[in-house]
């Protein structure tokens, strides 16, 4: 039986370990923190719970077909459940309400803008075909070669890696709200909109056709639920154990170091942050240099608080988007000119509206999340003064009082993801899915320089998310079971 040693033991890890046990490998995870879940690790705290990290359920499709590969459903673990609103979003002037359904987004559109609905519902057909192309053609790829993304499907849709999702959805819908909302899934990508292929598009399908969705208990039901079939497939998790060198030997892996003691392993997968991974290695064996690194374009960083409210808050959903500043300016004040946002947009994420084990009866948690520039400068000062920005606005636009019913804050920034995450710059998502950062271009799921060697999440292909994230650590393991058969 050939070992497997997985650095990390996030969604990717946790992916590529289960089918490498399934595909008869003895699999060891091997996790810097004290918990497993990399990036979606939780906090509870007086009775609360807060997802750390990812707080969207988005393409079921993808956690169902996980599963299934091992014989088993989401409901073997978790309940999930359809939110109706799926959220909503506050203007300056107004609210948006964005229902489970496209009767009722329609409808909804059609309030802000006449005539608007009929131009969605040929968008979102546009957004369906996409998203069956993307999902059960190329980010089944891993990205070997640019061959892999000629298809007789992807040839007719050529022209929409040419152009950006702002241009089509501009050319579709003069009114700003409607804009805002069609152009806010691509944000899920690591990129503005202006510069985000139309192909990708797909997201908008994934947000209106798809609907979103809560995992009881919260997102950390599923990393609790790829544990428990990792090990009953025969992995083994060992926590508070970070790698501390990538042992190589005459260009082909011996294994990993942690806590000064050498594991040895036929293979090597790392599910770490891969700038840090290659940092693991001698200089000889790195393949990408810092220049390399530097020169990438990076998903936002964020700002992220996590509060105990005494109460439950009023005119609020589970997901709530602030958009009641320019959308613009912020993404250019991440992406253009980085620099802290001189008027933020907002996520609040309140899951005790929907979910009563989120927090104790009568009261609520809140998890706001403010995108920001990676590598920015953080203290707690800032971290303050964001805080109040925000909770001023909050006020305002809920029209309610919430300071002082503030039980508790916690916040997670820029330099928690680099102590906690070994992140690259900070950056909170991974590397972008810009036009030159797409499938083949991206970092490679196999080491060019040191046999047996992989890598798997966010840096690499398909690309941020937790859904790419998932197949990022099926793409890797299929590439080690035909290494192998080769």
């Amino acid at each position: 039986m050939k070992k497997v040693i997985v650095i990390g033991s996030g969604f990717s890890s946790l992916s590529a370990s289960c089918y490498l046990a399934k595909a008869g490998y003895s699999v060891e995870i091997f996790e810097k923190n004290d918990t497993v879940g990399g990036r979606a690790r939780q906090l509870t705290k007086e009775g609360f719970t807060f997802d750390i990290g990812p707080s969207w359920y988005w393409m079921p499709d993808i956690f169902d077909k996980f599963f299934a590969d091992f014989g088993k459903k989401t409901s073997d673990y978790y309940q999930l459940d359809k939110l109706n609103p799926a959220y909503k979003i506050f203007f300056q002037d107004d609210t948006m309400t964005i229902g489970d359904c496209m009767d009722a987004i329609c409808d909804e559109f059609e309030r802000i803008e006449s005539g608007s609905s009929q131009h969605l519902k040929q968008f979102i057909g546009q957004a369906q075909e996409n998203y069956n192309i993307a999902i059960n053609k190329v980010v089944l790829r891993p990205g070997l070669s640019p061959l892999e993304l000629v298809t007789k499907e992807t040839v007719l849709k050529v022209d929409q890696f040419f152009k950006t999702i702002s241009q089509q959805v501009r050319k579709r819908f003069k009114n700003p709200k409607l804009v805002s909302t069609l152009e806010f899934p691509v944000l899920f990508l690591g990129a503005k909109p202006s510069n985000t292929p139309s192909f990708y598009n797909f997201m908008n399908f994934a947000d209106f056709g798809l609907g979103t969705w809560h995992p009881k208990g919260g997102m950390y039901e599923i990393i609790k639920a790829m544990k428990s079939l990792a090990e009953s497939l025969g992995v083994t998790i060992h926590t508070n154990s970070p790698a501390s060198h990538i042992l190589v030997s005459e260009g082909k892996v011996l294994g990993i170091r942690s806590k000064g003691t050498n594991q040895i392993a036929d293979f090597v997968v790392s599910g770490a942050d891969y700038h840090h991974s290659e940092t693991l290695l001698d200089k000889k064996y790195r393949q990408y240099s810092e220049e390399y690194w530097d020169k990438k374009t990076y998903a936002p960083s964020s700002l992220l608080f996590y509060v105990g409210f005494d109460k439950k808050l009023e005119n609020i959903e589970h997901h709530n988007l602030f958009f009641d500043t320019d959308f613009e300016q912020h993404a250019e004040e991440i992406y253009d000119r980085p620099q802290w946002p001189s008027k933020p947009l907002f996520y609040a994420n309140f899951p005790s509206v929907t979910d009563a084990s989120m927090a104790p009866n009568g009261k609520e948690n809140g998890f706001f999340l403010i995108p920001i520039a990676p590598d920015l400068e953080d203290t707690p000062e800032l971290r303050d003064q964001y805080f109040d920005i925000i909770m001023d606005r909050f006020e305002n636009l809920t029209q309610q009082s919430v300071k002082n019913s503030v039980i508790f804050r916690d916040s997670f920034c820029v330099n928690d993801f680099v102590e906690q995450y070994n992140s690259y710059k900070g950056n909170a998502y991974g590397m972008a899915n810009t036009l030159r950062q797409t499938a083949f271009l991206r970092p490679n799921l196999k080491s060019s320089k040191v046999q047996n060697l992989f890598f798997t999440g966010q840096l690499t292909v398909p690309g941020p998310g937790v859904p790419p994230s998932l197949i990022s650590g099926k793409l890797v393991a299929d590439l080690i079971i035909k290494e192998e058969k080769r």
